[in-house]
């Protein structure tokens, strides 16, 4: 019998499985997707090979990419953008690491309390979890970003607003600032000279930490040849992957993980103890060959993402008494805001997004820059139709250039002739309400091979007044930003939903009448469960991007996994935390071939 298992590599998981295999734990860790080992030569920097949602090596599906991608349902118009595989959604992320605002926990007294969803705040208060950022900071590590034009850009349009700068990792008032991201930062000839992979001088270790290729959102795999633990973003399967695998190098008395992947859990099991339903452990299908496979553990931990872990809970039979199973799937109320520019942004160049304003109880906007695919794919998803054509009853106006909505003919060419180095794209991410409505269920439509597929509900037409209020106020900032910048024209996208910062669909909470866990993490009705992603997240965390809250409330987890169910210590406060940068780390992974 195993002390824990862990279902799910992406953001959380293998934060519980490193902190707990560091306690000397006997961890197993599964993975539906696949594991990109040699990401140098795996991945490409072709969109397409990347994106697409069906076949690219960036999809939700299984490891051998002839076969199909897994299918959810998703009545409303709307694009699910989740990935399987080590590291999950974070091999496509950002490297964004914001913390959430105050105001979204409990114990808030600030004069802008009903600003937020004070119906659902974190079980805890903001300080509670300060250390847990700090040890989660330290780990990865993060840090302040590397900067490039597009940044000067944006710092230029809110110094012209006169925002402050600000200069604490708490944000308490509107301001702007760098953004902390999870990237190492470039040394050597990173960042100093253009050019690509094949270069000698951007190798590893003539090179080191972000390059500045501008293909974050394609994985990363810079610099090239470098240790698969000084890749420069520290997506999961960079950073506490690495770190689990080998935690016997570098903890005392600590045990390495073991990681199975193409691993899709269908069951967890469960038997009555003392009165008390009890998890005991998993089934999984292993994709290759389609055998199952049974293992059992004192304590369960689910990790599988806010669509996953309530299909597998439902599929499984768990109790959900007062219906809030996959309940509460809140995410951020996306918008797409783009400027034109008589002079060069560098938009394409560095990393995806090093600047951002933060508008506490309404949530944020943040400079972006994608390839040119990403781009134009941005440009299109438009609940607003097409400008001039038709506008599906909506074409909100503005400070912007004309209606809402997609570019067409002469306007369309104008802002494609400037090209992407003089354009400039600013995501609005809104602090959402809770809401109830907004669900993962079990779909009417045919089983897969693992169970009764996900159905994600969204009633994007019923989001709360306050959030649509939050939208247009940050959309309104965004346009003053690119005017102040200098920007010629200034145009409103009107975003469809894009379900990628998604949370709380097994929200921990104060109360049982809306919550699944409780403040430890822990399922209120299934004794040894616990789970530790996005998911447990108790609402949409300021608007800010929620991956490092995520993984400090899961390190939060693991210490009341390691104190409750197998007698240790605390030890975030006592212990200086373990930077995967470490040189132990290297050598061991060189043996390990990973």
């Amino acid at each position: 019998m195993r002390d824990v298992i862990v279902v799910g590599a992406g953001g959380g998981g293998p934060v519980v499985a490193k902190e707990l295999a560091a306690k000397g734990l006997d961890v197993l860790l599964l993975e539906a997707g696949p594991r990109h080992a040699d990401t140098t030569n795996e991945w490409t920097h072709y969109e397409n090979d990347a994106n697409n949602p069906l076949t690219g090596f960036l999809r939700f599906g299984p490891a051998d990419r002839s076969k199909p991608a897994w299918y959810r349902e998703t009545p409303q118009n709307s694009f699910l953008w989740q990935l399987s595989g080590v590291g999950g959604t974070t091999q496509h992320y950002l490297g964004n690491s914001p913390r959430a605002y105050p105001g979204s926990f409990a114990g808030y007294t600030g004069a802008d309390f009903d600003a937020y969803d004070s119906q659902h705040p974190f079980p805890f208060s903001y300080s509670e979890l300060v250390p847990y950022y700090e040890w989660v900071e330290a780990t990865l590590p993060v840090q302040t970003a590397a900067m490039g034009t597009k940044e000067e850009v944006f710092f230029r349009g809110c110094e012209n607003l006169g925002l402050p700068v600000q200069t604490s990792k708490t944000t308490t008032r509107n301001s702007f600032r760098p953004q902390e991201n999870a990237i190492l930062q470039p040394g050597g000839f990173a960042g100093r000279l253009a050019g690509h992979e094949e270069e000698p001088r951007l190798q590893y270790p003539q090179s080191t930490g972000c390059t500045f290729c501008g293909y974050c959102i394609l994985g990363c795999k810079h610099p090239a040849e470098a240790p698969r633990n000084l890749v420069a973003k520290r997506s999961t399967d960079n950073s506490y992957v690495p770190m689990a695998l080998t935690a016997d190098r570098w903890a005392d008395g600590g045990r390495p993980v073991e990681l199975i992947t193409d691993a899709f859990v269908t069951q967890v099991h469960t038997e009555q103890r003392n009165g008390k339903t009890t998890a005991t452990g998993v089934t999984w299908r292993g994709g290759a060959t389609g055998e199952t496979h049974r293992e059992d553990a004192k304590v369960v931990v689910l990790a599988a993402g806010c669509t996953e872990n309530p299909r597998l809970w439902l599929n499984s039979g768990l109790p959900n008494p007062n219906d809030w199973v996959g309940r509460g799937y809140t995410d951020h109320y996306f918008d797409w805001v783009i400027a034109t520019f008589d002079e060069y942004t560098g938009s394409s160049k560095g990393t995806g997004s090093s600047a951002r304003s933060d508008w506490p109880g309404r949530g944020g906007v943040m400079n972006v820059g994608v390839p040119p695919a990403l781009q134009s794919f941005t440009m299109t998803v438009s609940d607003s139709g097409i400008r001039g054509q038709y506008a599906n009853g909506r074409g909100p106006t503005g400070t912007w250039d004309g209606p809402a909505g997609r570019l067409l003919g002469d306007e369309l060419k104008d802002v494609m002739m400037h090209g992407i180095d003089r354009m400039f794209a600013m995501l609005i991410m809104t602090d959402d309400h809770v809401e109830e409505q907004n669900r993962a269920t079990l779909s009417a439509m045919p089983a897969d091979e693992h169970g009764p597929i996900a159905k994600v509900e969204m009633h994007q037409r019923k989001r709360s007044r306050r959030t649509v209020e939050n939208r247009e106020y940050l959309v309104r900032r965004a346009v003053e930003i690119a005017r102040a910048a200098g920007a010629t024209k200034v145009f409103r996208m009107d975003w469809a939903p894009i379900i990628l910062h998604v949370q709380s669909s097994m929200r921990m909470g104060e109360s049982e009448r809306n919550s699944v866990l409780d403040p430890n993490g822990h399922s209120r009705w299934v004794d040894g469960l616990y789970i530790a992603d996005n998911s447990a997240l108790s609402n949409g965390a300021s608007g800010a991007n929620p991956t490092l809250t995520t993984q400090a409330v899961s390190t939060r987890t693991a210490e009341k996994i390691f104190t409750d169910r197998f007698g240790g210590d605390p030890w975030v406060r006592t212990e200086a935390p373990v930077v995967s940068t470490d040189g132990r780390i290297s050598s061991r992974l060189a043996e390990l071939g990973l």
